[in-house]
């Protein structure tokens, strides 16, 4: 004991020394050791966040537009170019919307729209041609694209002599019956009115009702 007494006497300014040294080689040693607080982000993964970023940013491109045939009991029948992504219900009311005489609850207003679609909105009492009818989900459109293999749809009010020969059924007589119709008396209102004509009978009719329209 009295041996440690003598030395601290005779060292102990080198020993205070020595202590505050050590104690400061710790704490700066210890500032070394502690983790980074800021990352070295990875220019990769940055770029790839800003590509993402730009992709998520670029406009959607629309779909093409659409023209449709709308035919039947509408206020302005036609031929009608509306936005891809469109209704019949749009199409509808490009066309004047329907007329008092539609018969609505054979229409599909909330099908949506192809290129080269026929829109029929039938008269009430009238069946819709089965032509018509195939091959879109509904009672009242079809996609009239020639490679379905669909028949070719006449509009009675609009058909030329040549064009009505065409159809099955019909020859240059009634052709020319149907043309003096329409002379006379005007437009047709349904298809069925043919039957007003001498030499159409009802199953006539219903043998040309897939092939007609009005």
């Amino acid at each position: 004991m009295e041996r440690l007494e003598e030395i601290w006497l005779n060292y102990r300014k080198q020993i205070i020394i020595a202590v505050v040294a050590l104690v400061g080689i710790l704490i700066v040693g210890g500032k070394l050791c502690q983790p980074q607080s800021n990352k070295i982000e990875d220019p990769f993964t940055t770029t790839n966040k800003k590509s993402l970023s730009t992709q998520r940013e670029l406009p959607v491109r629309g779909k093409k537009d659409a023209c449709v045939d709308i035919k039947g009991a509408v206020t302005h029948p036609g031929v009608y170019r509306l936005a891809g992504g469109s209704r019949v219900n749009e199409a509808l009311s490009a066309a004047g919307r329907e007329t008092p005489d539609a018969d609505m609850n054979q229409v599909n207003l909330a099908k949506q729209l192809v290129d080269a679609q026929v829109i029929y909105i039938p008269r009430k009492g009238e069946q819709v041609p089965t032509t018509l009818a195939g091959g879109m989900g509904t009672a009242s459109t079809v996609n009239n694209d020639m490679n379905s293999g669909s028949q070719e749809i006449t509009n009675l009010n609009t058909a030329t002599k040549e064009q009505l020969c065409k159809i099955t059924g019909i020859g240059n007589k009634k052709a020319d019956l149907i043309l003096q119709y329409r002379q006379e008396h005007g437009n047709f209102n349904s298809v069925d009115d043919l039957k007003n004509i001498n030499g159409f009978g009802e199953k006539t009719v219903a043998k040309l009702k897939p092939m007609l329209a009005v």
